[in-house]
């Protein structure tokens, strides 16, 4: 069986795999206060360039998020996100249940524009009923965006420099941040990452992880914030489990393998779409690739190989996610055209 739906359809990388198999029988403490857990944080900390930087193992991305912003908030600021942004859109309101309101701004191809963020924190600022509004606290971002596309190195200088104008935290999604990194022409990396946000995470669930996420602090986390994560259910006792396999991942460059897998495999398939007359929504450097079906196209795929529903633009076309990732194969692709062909 074959499958585009996500970048998480599989479990973990092998060499992941091997390393809890090489790990499995040797005792250590708990709550990621392990030997592993540990090395991992330091290959974080040297990746970052970010030698001070306060690093923690959080059990997905949706806990992550909601703990993260809850944490660096006060109980009167919201965060800034795109209409499109993952928080506002895919997780139930989590952020929200735990207090933290989303103030959404429109999005241009997933993205936030500096200068938006700017108009709405003056406008809500000086508005005379600000005290029975949400004050802006933060602003929130993913790279890649819901739509694959990249942020460049300008626009979140600029965006940083908004923040830090009306004294706003940045924080950073990075569920898939291997294929951002690993991006053609991408001029992102970690080191800028860390020296622009104030908090972010790196992707370890949809890039070669079973499950985990990697959250950074470069300049410090909020007080008490391991007894934050305990309180809100997303702390492992087995934090071994997120240790061992962010320490693979930083081993020997295989984060950035596994990304440019994602992304070779995806400028791959835009070929193969191409090859039968598929149209691409827009165009994205990432592993997710957005194509526009007839909905007969769409049914007769759904029935071969399953996809990601995103939208419907009209009542006869259904926009599509096609999601490569590391076990992406030549046999995934050569099957789709097959697929496709008939």
């Amino acid at each position: 069986m074959i499958t585009f739906e996500n970048d998480y359809s599989c479990g973990a990388h092998p060499a992941v795999l091997q390393r809890l198999l090489e790990t499995n029988l040797v005792p250590q403490p708990g709550y990621g206060e392990d030997a592993y857990s540990d090395s991992a944080r330091r290959k974080i900390r040297a990746a970052c360039g970010c030698s001070g930087a306060e690093v923690h193992f959080l059990s997905g991305g949706t806990q992550t998020n909601a703990i993260v912003l809850a944490s660096i908030l006060n109980a009167w600021e919201g965060v800034i996100a795109a209409q499109t942004g993952h928080i506002h859109v895919h997780e139930a309101g989590a952020p929200e249940a735990l207090g933290v309101k989303v103030l959404a701004l429109p999005e241009h191809q997933g993205k936030l524009d500096p200068e938006e963020v700017r108009a709405l924190a003056s406008a809500l600022l000086k508005d005379e009923n600000v005290e029975h509004m949400m004050y802006p606290g933060a602003v929130y971002i993913s790279h890649p965006t819901e739509w694959g596309t990249l942020y460049t190195r300008a626009e979140l200088t600029a965006l940083s420099a908004v923040c830090r104008e009306f004294g706003m935290r940045l924080y950073l999604d990075g569920a898939r941040l291997a294929y951002g990194l690993m991006a053609r022409d991408t001029d992102v990396d970690l080191p800028l990452i860390a020296s622009v946000c104030d908090a972010f995470y790196i992707g370890g669930t949809k890039c070669g992880a079973l499950c985990g996420e990697a959250v950074v602090f470069p300049h410090g986390a909020p007080a008490h914030f391991r007894n934050f994560i305990k309180k809100h259910g997303a702390m492992l006792a087995k934090g071994r489990l997120c240790g061992v396999q962010f320490d693979a991942l930083f081993t020997d460059g295989l984060y950035g393998e596994i990304g440019r897998r994602g992304v070779e495999t995806a400028e791959q398939l835009k070929t193969v779409l191409a090859k039968h007359g598929v149209p691409c929504y827009m165009d994205t450097p990432t592993n997710q690739q957005f194509a526009i079906l007839e909905n007969g196209q769409y049914n007769a795929i759904q029935e071969k190989v399953p996809v990601g529903f995103w939208s419907n633009p009209d009542p006869e076309h259904t926009i599509v996610r096609f999601a490569t990732a590391w076990y992406t194969t030549d046999e995934y692709l050569e099957e789709l055209d097959k697929i496709l062909g008939r």
